[in-house]
């Protein structure tokens, strides 16, 4: 069955690609048929592998295909899945969905090549989430990240130009080319020193996670993954594409898949660092820790210096990312949940967050707060959606965001108090600036006289933006059963 989860995107990214030049509905239907495949495959393993978890305590790979590729060398097509990876699944899948729904409102041209790269985007994510042949990793981390540079020039933000576009989507390839190659020169040392140490060629995770490695050795091994995963978050200071990636790729079908690639970047140091590398990893956790609070404190700052609501969530994104980078490095079981459960929680909040600035653009055309104002009275649920996903992101009771904070705040306590008291105290950076911007879009005078004869919201963005505040809602009131998978992963 995990076969099915690279199957399914790449005949449908290929389906999309051939069948669209005989019209968009062509390409929209083959599209939106491959992320429900994908949707209703994550559903079918939670059923077989995930929900009845009592027993499966005793397994560590719910579910592997391995077929070899290259034997000479070791590698394989080795796919494997728990409780971790299936999550980051899961999260991909629903996002794609509603990527792919979202991308109906925008996406007037070339739909066919549009819904191919998306697709293959998420054929790749899905590779790295699945890959244990470090090999093979490394192709889909590769394969992953081609899609978006063409998103960003042929689908980019119709408010920049060619040659801005072009500026963004180069930035953005050569920080993550070069952050990729340095992961691969650590993923070469590390199948030399096994080979070294046992003459046998391989890239295999299971093989090389109790094998010992010398320790400057493992140190300069974990850095190349170190500055792979930091580019890919973004953490501060390898945040220089993030930006204007995000304001200026198409603002309503990629943004959910690229709220996915930093997400996977966190599954990465989860993965790998953390487990592979756990000695000089731990060693290093006090750079890590400074390295987050200036990522912190910078995103925070940013968002609230910052004019552009798309930059604004971006920022903001990056602040975020911050948090998650410090709870992964305490290392300790509640700190794992609050990574894991944070990872989930952003995302969504972001999502959502994207598509209603996407839906208040459509309305207003600017992106700009001081151009808006007194959208409370003009627009119906728009604004109240809104403020519902600001308060979730500043971990409001009852939301999926609050049992995140909770678990990463008890896991930051136990490495350390006073790290734990400057985290606390950052949270109050977010409710200044979240507040900032409520107030300058929705209360005040009606400062953009288009406004009062604008559309009101209809079914399918009312729908997109109901389900992401219910699962919001439904995981931060009843968070059991993800805290089980979890629980599941770390067993």
């Amino acid at each position: 069955m995990l076969s099915l989860f690279l199957i399914v995107p790449f005949v449908g990214s290929v389906c999309c690609w051939f069948f669209g030049r005989q019209g968009y509905k062509f390409a929209r239907f083959f599209a939106i048929l491959a992320v429900m495949c994908i949707v209703l495959l994550s559903i079918l393993i939670w059923l077989k592998d995930f929900y009845h978890h009592e027993r499966c305590y005793h397994i560590y790979w719910y579910d592997e295909l391995i077929i070899p590729w290259i034997p000479q060398l070791g590698i394989e097509l080795h796919l494997a899945l728990d409780g971790l990876s299936f999550i980051m699944i899961a999260l991909t899948s629903v996002l794609s969905l509603i990527a792919v729904l979202c991308s109906f409102y925008q996406i007037k041209n070339n739909e066919g090549l549009f819904y191919f790269n998306l697709l293959f985007m998420v054929f790749g994510i899905m590779g790295v989430l699945l890959s244990i042949d470090l090999f093979l990793f490394f192709c889909f981390w590769e394969i992953m990240v081609l899609p978006m540079y063409f998103l960003i020039i042929f689908w980019g933000n119709p408010q920049y130009t060619e040659k801005q576009k072009i500026y963004t989507a180069n930035k953005f390839l050569i920080y993550t080319q070069v952050s990729s190659i340095v992961m691969l020169f650590s993923i070469l040392l590390l199948s030399f020193n096994y080979y070294y140490q046992t003459a046998i060629w391989t890239f295999d995770y299971n093989c090389f996670i109790n094998n010992s490695i010398p320790l400057p050795l493992e140190y300069i091994i974990m850095l190349g993954f170190f500055i792979a995963f930091a580019v890919k978050m973004p953490i501060v200071p390898f945040h220089g594409w993030f930006v204007n990636c995000h304001s200026q790729s198409c603002i309503d079908g990629s943004f959910d898949v690229l709220g996915m690639l930093i997400k996977v970047a966190a599954y990465g140091l989860l993965r790998f660092n953390m487990h592979l590398f756990q000695h000089t990893s731990h060693n290093l956790h006090l750079i890590v820790f400074f390295l987050g609070i200036i990522t912190i404190f910078y995103g925070a700052w940013m968002a609230f210096c910052e004019l552009n609501l798309k930059k604004i969530i971006a920022y903001s994104s990056i602040s975020h990312m911050g948090f998650i980078l410090i709870t992964i490095y305490c290392n300790n079981i509640f700190s794992y949940y609050g990574a894991i459960i944070q990872i989930i929680a952003s995302s969504f909040t972001t999502s959502a967050l994207f598509i209603l600035l996407s839906q208040l653009y459509r309305r207003t055309h600017t992106n700009i707060i001081t151009n808006l104002g007194g959208l409370y009275a003009t627009i119906k649920w728009i604004p109240g959606f809104f403020l519902f996903f600001l308060f979730a992101n500043l971990n409001l009771p009852g939301t999926i965001n609050f049992v995140g904070e909770i678990m990463a705040l008890i896991g930051i306590f136990i490495q350390s108090p006073y790290l734990g008291c400057i985290l606390v105290f950052s949270l109050l950076f977010s409710v200044i600036y979240s507040l900032y911007i409520t107030h300058k879009i929705f209360y005040g005078p009606l400062k953009n006289n288009f406004t009062m004869t604008c559309k009101q919201i209809d079914f399918l963005e009312f729908f997109m933006i109901l389900f992401f505040m219910l699962i919001t809602l439904i995981l931060g009131i009843y968070p059991n059963n993800i805290l089980q998978v979890i629980r599941l992963s770390i067993t």
